[in-house]
């Protein structure tokens, strides 16, 4: 290879690498929560995910959530995805539709007969967690949280 192909190639690479820092670092990061979702005891269903600004609805008024999205199951293992929040308190409730009828079952005695979850892994004491258990301060960007879901 001669020179003056070694210089076009070399300063073709350069213009390259440059652009692509340019991409990386120009474009802001999405406001986004991600929750990684593990402890599920089968594939079955679906996980439906609600997250929460407020104590007065969570977790039992998913309706009044401000985000609610639902994960497909693999190898035990489900991701739901939160974009566009904007910064603030908030707390994550899931519950593993094993039957995929789009709410918690539960027994007689109202326990559940599927699983559940909270963010901070929070944990109820007859009854399900406290919004101060769960919550958690989102400043903005990207903000990964990890759940392990709870059959009772």
């Amino acid at each position: 290879m001669g020179k003056s192909n070694r210089a076009f190639l070399t300063a073709g690479l350069f213009l390259v690498l440059t652009a692509s820092t340019r991409t990386q670092t120009s474009a802001p990061p999405e406001n986004l929560i991600q929750v990684e979702i593990g402890g599920l005891r089968n594939d079955k269903g679906k996980v439906m995910c609600a997250l929460f600004s407020s104590a007065s609805d969570f977790p039992k008024h998913a309706e009044r959530a401000v985000g609610r999205t639902a994960a497909v199951v693999a190898d035990r293992h489900a991701v739901c995805e939160f974009p566009g929040v904007v910064p603030g308190t908030y707390a994550v409730s899931l519950v593993h539709d094993e039957n995929s009828n789009g709410r918690l079952d539960t027994n007689f005695m109202g326990i559940p007969r599927e699983g559940v979850g909270a963010s901070n892994n929070a944990k109820g004491h007859f009854g399900p967690p406290k919004f101060d258990a769960a919550s958690f301060r989102y400043p903005g960007g990207r903000l990964d949280l990890k759940i392990t879901i709870d059959y009772l």
